[in-house]
């Protein structure tokens, strides 16, 4: 019997140790405003998905969800940030893929994504596609590669800056089929794409958004989508699988992530009202015009995918040879 008090004394200890905000945090939350960082200007997709994202929370939880952009070293500033905010439910980060790559890109980071942060849900997904110059032969990805091979020192291709998941996809695409193709950044997707449609870079990877318009306009042609399903806003586009180049799949990533040790309750809630909004027709229509499918995944596989995309891209970095000081 005296052990027994002694234990039931150690976890009233324990319980009153922990932080007042932490004492029945999901009845109570959110009780104010929610801050949602984002790492870069207004605008962009990032931007735009996490506006979708905290309109959807504010209807349902009856606070308001606010976007704060905070640009930056390509996200680094915010999510170092947002990686030192307290973790009660009251700051969380809309990222991109970028916060996944930059710890192995840049030569110093000030987080950890693992370490740092709690997955809350893959919010949305958009798959990288390949579009050429109409003048470029070449109809299909194998075509490609042939046509490069043929003509060593000829073709380079165009991406939104070093590092992005479009830029990384080119590398994997050029190592695996140890291609002579020179990657030429551009500051965004917009003038990328505008390189190709100009036929400047032949050749460009970028994300689906970026390209949706030349590609209806007839001004670039797409050869290839680098996801396991075809895109649903080009449904006459093969895969890269569907054309025999497998493991190559490079998506354009959206999710919510909050600070560690964020109550488990609130993350769960979090995710499961974004779950529910991205099913309502209208959300999953605005997410389409920007080339996203909604996924709304639990913060289990967010977590799981979060690791597998630092994996994946952290060796291409490698063996690119990359590097941002």
């Amino acid at each position: 019997m005296t052990a027994l008090r002694w234990i039931l004394a150690s976890l009233l200890l324990v319980i009153g140790a922990a932080p007042s905000w932490a004492q029945g945090a999901a009845q109570s939350y959110p009780n104010r405003p929610v801050r949602v960082v984002v790492g870069f200007p207004p605008g962009g997709p990032t931007d735009v998905i996490a506006r979708i994202s905290a309109q959807i929370l504010s209807d349902s939880l009856g606070q308001q969800f606010y976007v704060e952009n905070q640009p930056g070293a390509g996200s680094n500033t915010a999510s170092g940030q947002v990686a030192r905010a307290t973790p009660d439910g009251y700051t969380i980060m809309v990222i991109s893929t970028g916060f996944l790559v930059n710890p192995t890109l840049y030569a110093k980071v000030p987080y950890d994504p693992i370490k740092d942060f709690s997955a809350v849900t893959l919010v949305a997904a958009s798959p990288n596609v390949v579009v050429v110059n109409p003048q470029v032969p070449a109809k299909t990805l194998p075509e490609l590669v042939q046509l490069i091979r043929d003509n060593p020192g000829k073709y380079s291709y165009a991406g939104p800056g070093v590092g992005s998941t479009p830029h990384l996809g080119g590398e994997l695409f050029r190592l695996t089929y140890k291609l002579d193709l020179v990657h030429v950044p551009f500051a965004g997707a917009a003038p990328a794409v505008q390189a190709t449609v100009g036929g400047h870079t032949p050749i460009a990877f970028t994300a689906l958004p970026s390209s949706m318009a030349a590609i209806q306009a007839g001004q670039v042609r797409a050869i290839g989508i680098a996801a396991t399903q075809r895109a649903q806003q080009l449904p006459g586009v093969k895969t890269f699988a569907e054309e025999g180049i497998t493991g190559q799949e490079a998506d354009t990533l959206t999710g919510i992530v909050a600070p560690a040790g964020t109550p488990k309750e609130i993350i769960e809630l979090l995710q499961r009202k974004i779950a529910e909004g991205v099913k309502k027709p209208e959300v999953k229509e605005k997410l389409a015009a920007l080339g996203f499918n909604p996924v709304a995944n639990t913060p289990d596989e967010w977590a799981a995918r979060i690791k597998l995309e630092i994996d994946k891209w952290g060796k291409v970095v490698k063996d690119a040879n990359l590097r941002i000081e």
